[in-house]
């Protein structure tokens, strides 16, 4: 393989744990703070539709993504499309482990039988005791604090 491509694959896998820190600093920070307003149908459902304000913040980043692949189609940035696919699986795996697993948004894989799925879900469980914006935990979504791993 190219050297090219091996800086693609790089690129990619980065991209994607990074991403893992955005949606922690994202969620902290900007969520429960100043874009609160957008996030806290998620933790107190107010409407009767299936769709949430908190959605919101998918289209955010998959505009940036969209932007990624738009910089690589155009030439500006060779790395732009290993940029915008490890974007993109970081929100395919945000949705399938958030929106289908934890919260069945889909009602499919209802059991979680791995340690790993019952520790997610013990996370985010302890993330959403907290109605409100202030006094928050676990931030994150695929990494999360050893604790949950031991019970």
């Amino acid at each position: 393989m190219t050297a090219i491509l091996w800086i693609n694959i790089l690129v990619f896998f980065l991209t994607f744990f990074m991403m893992e820190f955005m949606a922690w600093f994202t969620h902290k920070y900007v969520m429960h703070g100043f874009l609160w307003s957008l996030h806290k149908d998620h933790h107190r459902k107010d409407h009767d539709s299936w769709f949430e304000r908190n959605d919101t913040f998918f289209i955010f980043y998959a505009v940036i993504s969209i932007g990624f692949f738009l910089l690589w189609q155009y030439d500006i940035l060779q790395i732009g499309l290993a940029i915008g696919l490890g974007i993109f699986a970081y929100g395919l795996a945000y949705f399938m482990v958030h929106d289908i697993f934890i919260h069945q948004r889909f009602k499919m894989f209802r059991n979680a039988t791995s340690r790993y799925g019952k520790a997610v879900r013990r996370a985010h469980k302890m993330h959403h005791k907290h109605l409100d914006k202030e006094h928050g935990e676990c931030f994150g979504m695929l990494l999360f604090p050893v604790k949950y791993w031991k019970k």
